[in-house]
């Protein structure tokens, strides 16, 4: 790798998040379930600040991007990470610029007190879950990701 560093987004870079997202959306196949933009993302990420994006620089360069937020556990009694999407650019893969990022969401954890760091991975992204088993993560076994959303959320949220 030449030169690496990363940063912290800044609301400039708002066109540059949702360009990635976008990228990575295609590769997961899921182009259409994207629904986020620029608007949403400076609501939700830097006036609200509900996320936290990193960026992973080559010679100055953005290639790649973490997006995070805190959760907590309760039977650690303290937050975490939670890592929604990891991406780097194509052409930059191999590189060590994944590794970079999560060397760097740890090193925060760590900073911040956190208990852990964790993310979902597509059971089929063969790829990306080589890498994070490479990297020393485990996958949780006897857990099933469930959600609500859209009308059934509306719908719920009006029973209350």
């Amino acid at each position: 790798m030449n030169k690496e560093s990363f940063r912290f987004a800044t609301p400039e870079d708002i066109p540059l998040i949702l360009r990635m997202i976008r990228d990575l959306a295609a590769y997961e196949n899921m182009l259409d379930q994207v629904v986020a933009t620029e608007a949403l993302l400076r609501e939700w990420i830097f006036e609200k600040q509900k996320a936290e994006v990193l960026f992973a620089l080559e010679e100055g360069q953005e290639v790649g991007f973490a997006l995070f937020f805190h959760n907590f556990s309760t039977f650690l009694g303290r937050a975490g990470i939670y890592l929604e999407d990891l991406f780097v650019l194509p052409a930059h893969r191999g590189k060590g610029y994944g590794k970079g990022l999560l060397h760097q969401l740890a090193r925060i954890a760590v900073e911040r007190g956190c208990g852990r760091l964790e993310w979902w991975c597509l059971d089929w992204n063969r790829p990306s879950i080589d890498f994070y088993l490479s990297m020393g993560a485990q996958p949780m076994e006897d857990w099933t990701v469930y959600r609500i959303t859209g009308d059934t959320l509306t719908q719920m949220a009006a029973k209350a």
